[in-house]
């Protein structure tokens, strides 16, 4: 089996539970992972934009996890993140079919649907793509167009001459122990005391996704793309999370408490933190030749906190026999 982007927290965690019940593991990033390989795994450096990498890493695999992705931190270039996200994509799907790979999983994300519009209990039916053309950030739009491509991609045939089997994960924002980007990034900003103040409603609700949850369903989804299953997950999108609506100002509220923060209580309109956000955004482009800063609010996080988007799991649990456990958010905060 290949991981893509197996030098970060979802793909080397993917990783270690695959090693870990001996499936042979090549963990496939430009960057070593932090922590240490597994043992039953390899770690080969590479750029899936590099079509030669991609398929020298592809030899003798069966099954590939395409989970490395750019521009979720925002600050990458615009054309760096569609080179990753769709061009890397293209090739990873080419070299399923000429190393005749007939599994190929891919890590989407909810935000292919959600981009500031209000979304309850969505599902993988009845919810849209969010218009591509008023999709502002790019990672957004270029997972989109990633995942539109790998449900294409199902059942296009393969160099000698099986099928081509592709299912996505759709999952909302992923914590747990040790997880590097969201946060830390939160944290940091409750230190400098930028989040004393809270915005939007209390009955703003959302999912989050545990990385032992994530992992899980990844595994179950490979299980589901082979024939002992029926190939039930072919062409399939999974909405993939802890199985539960949060309200953010709640949910977040260990993190305060473990940093030594009272809750924030200061309120402000959505439509400033909306104005504060575009402005940063705008700020950040603008300097960005001269002074790199990373603005400390988006857009899309003014609407991730302030906007209703919550999916439904069930058609996960029913054709996949996915289980979420029940995780604290305390746990990962210490």
């Amino acid at each position: 089996t290949m991981v893509t982007g197996g030098g970060g927290y979802l793909g080397y965690n993917l990783g270690c539970a695959l090693a870990s019940s001996g499936i042979a593991v090549v963990l496939f990033d430009v960057r070593k992972p932090k922590w240490e390989i597994p043992s039953g795994a390899d770690f080969f450096k590479g750029d899936v934009r590099d079509y030669e990498a991609v398929f020298k890493a592809c030899e003798g695999v069966d099954c590939v996890f395409h989970v490395a992705a750019c521009g979720m931190s925002g600050l990458e270039q615009a054309n760096q993140i569609e080179s990753i996200n769709v061009g890397g994509t293209k090739i990873i799907i080419d070299v399923c079919k000429q190393r005749n790979i007939p599994r190929l999983i891919y890590t989407s994300t909810v935000n292919v649907v959600f981009g500031g519009n209000p979304i309850e209990e969505g599902d993988e039916e009845t919810v849209p793509y969010f218009p591509l053309e008023k999709q502002f950030n790019h990672y957004s739009r270029t997972k989109a167009i990633a995942d539109q491509m790998v449900l294409a991609a199902n059942g296009t045939l393969l160099k000698g001459g099986g099928k081509l089997h592709t299912c996505v994960l759709r999952p909302p924002g992923i914590y747990g122990p040790e997880e590097q980007r969201h946060l830390p990034r939160v944290a940091i900003n409750i230190q400098r005391r930028l989040f004393n103040f809270k915005f939007g409603n209390h009955k703003v609700q959302m999912n989050w996704v545990h990385i032992g949850n994530l992992v899980q369903a990844h595994l179950l989804a490979a299980e589901a793309l082979t024939s002992e299953k029926s190939y039930v997950a072919s062409g399939q999108a999974y909405y993939i999370h802890d199985g539960e609506n949060v309200i953010f100002s709640e949910w977040i509220v260990p993190l305060f408490e473990k940093l030594g923060y009272r809750k924030p209580w200061i309120h402000i309109p959505v439509l400033l933190a909306h104005i504060a956000a575009t402005v940063m955004e705008y700020l950040h482009l603008i300097l960005k030749p001269v002074f790199s800063f990373t603005p400390f609010l988006t857009r899309n996080e003014v609407w991730n906190v302030t906007v209703t988007h919550t999916f439904r799991i069930d058609k996960a649990r029913n054709q996949l026999g996915y289980k979420p456990k029940k995780f604290s958010f305390a746990d990962s905060v210490d």
